[in-house]
């Protein structure tokens, strides 16, 4: 196991100890009210971590505590390593940001766009641009996903069983193949929805690298990164594994035992998009990769330049989520946001209301977890709880300020 421990003193790094303990005072009251079950931050400034902390419980009624070693289910902070096996891959030349995706999954070759009606009798166009791998990595495929309940669409993906995930039984790559067959929401490349997209990018990499998902994460990112405890199957019997939660109307929880025991089962989908478990050691692992360009430890995964380029916006036209995208949940629906190769991006921080700066990437997991990486400042930053929906409280714009109003040079 990678296990995080503190690694500097605050001010060796810039931070402000008495200001730091504001974030642990903070959330501790989410615990203390019934509001999440436990927590883990990780906090790190120029490659060290500087604070560190768990509170509340990984199974509340057994009383178990969060710990260093404990498992969460990180949901879309997936989509982040498939977009860098993705960007491993077009530095190899064994595929182009501009292919697309027919040359590796045929199904995609004759998409149609929904034009208009219903669910069960909807009005299509051809689609006038085929999507490509830059469509994938940007969600700007015209995907989406089943659990949104904000479109015809959507209805489709759930009357076929893609709500959460896919039906028992179907792999990878039926999931890719059954997800052409849908309409898209738009023409590729002209709007932003979040979407299934990763998990189509999964298969692409499974296609262009001959190894299914999860070898291809293990051979050439989790082993060579030391994550040894990232998977997509986590057994029933390891207590490490926290339990899932939904957050109830009145503030207090309840165990979500169906989706929460998904990862428990030995997975027939790869799900790129959000099939991974991991722990505050490990995902710390993967977010100084990212903050040194990269390479840690004398492993390099990408090049800097194509790191640089992959946490630039994206976005058709320069513009902001809040101009091109089909916000679907109130924290992807941000002013001076845009998205690059896989991360958001801060474009404007002004504009988004909070202190993390230009330049920032990051990206969170339906259960309420979230990272970010922020190359001014050369710090990182994670938070790990198990509260299923991520947009029940403002966990995110407040770590962000509790952490940043600590950085005092």
């Amino acid at each position: 196991m990678t296990e995080a421990k503190i690694e500097a003193d605050p001010a060796e790094v810039g931070l402000d100890a008495e200001r730091l303990a504001r974030i642990d005072a903070h959330f501790r009251r989410y615990v203390d009210d019934g509001k999440l079950p436990g927590w883990t931050i990780a906090v790190a400034r120029r490659g060290r971590i500087a604070h560190l902390s768990h509170y509340g419980h990984r199974d509340v009624d057994a009383g178990l505590p969060v710990g260093p070693d404990t498992l969460f289910r990180i949901y879309s902070m997936t989509k982040p390593i498939t977009s860098v096996a993705a960007l491993m891959l077009w530095e190899e030349g064994a595929l182009e940001l501009t292919d697309p995706v027919s040359r590796f999954i045929p199904a995609y070759a004759e998409q149609r766009v929904y034009r208009g009606g219903s669910a069960l009798n909807p009005g299509t166009d051809a689609a006038v641009e085929p999507m490509r791998v830059r469509h994938l990595l940007t969600h700007t495929a015209g995907l989406t996903y089943g659990f949104h309940h904000a479109h015809p669409v959507d209805e489709m993906y759930r009357g076929k069983g893609y709500e959460f995930g896919a039906p028992r039984g179907v792999d990878l790559a039926g999931a890719a193949e059954a997800f052409a067959s849908f309409p898209l929401l738009f023409q590729p490349g002209t709007e932003w929805n979040y979407s299934v997209a990763t998990d189509v990018l999964g298969r692409v990499v499974e296609v262009a690298s001959g190894r299914t998902l999860d070898e291809f994460f293990r051979e050439r990112i989790l082993g060579p990164l030391g994550m040894d405890d990232t998977t997509f199957h986590v057994p029933a019997d390891d207590p490490r594994l926290a339990t899932l939660y939904n957050a109830r109307p009145d503030g207090g929880l309840v165990v979500n035992k169906a989706l929460g025991e998904s990862i428990t089962r030995e997975p027939t989908y790869l799900s790129g998009g959000g099939g991974l478990a991991s722990t505050v050691g490990d995902y710390h692992r993967f977010t100084q990769m990212l903050a040194r360009g990269g390479e840690l430890d004398g492993v390099r995964l990408l090049g800097p330049r194509t790191l640089a380029h992959a946490t630039r916006n994206h976005l058709p036209g320069g513009a902001d989520l809040d101009t091109v995208g089909r916000p679907i949940f109130a924290e992807s629906a941000f002013a001076g946001v845009g998205f690059g190769l896989g991360f958001s991006v801060v474009l404007d921080n002004a504009r988004t209301h909070q202190l993390t700066p230009e330049g920032a990437y990051s990206w969170g997991g339906l259960a309420s977890t979230a990272f970010w990486v922020d190359p001014s400042e050369d710090l990182t930053a994670s938070f790990f709880t198990q509260l299923v929906p991520s947009s029940a409280y403002p966990i995110r714009p407040q770590l962000s300020t509790l952490v940043y109003q600590a950085v005092v040079s």
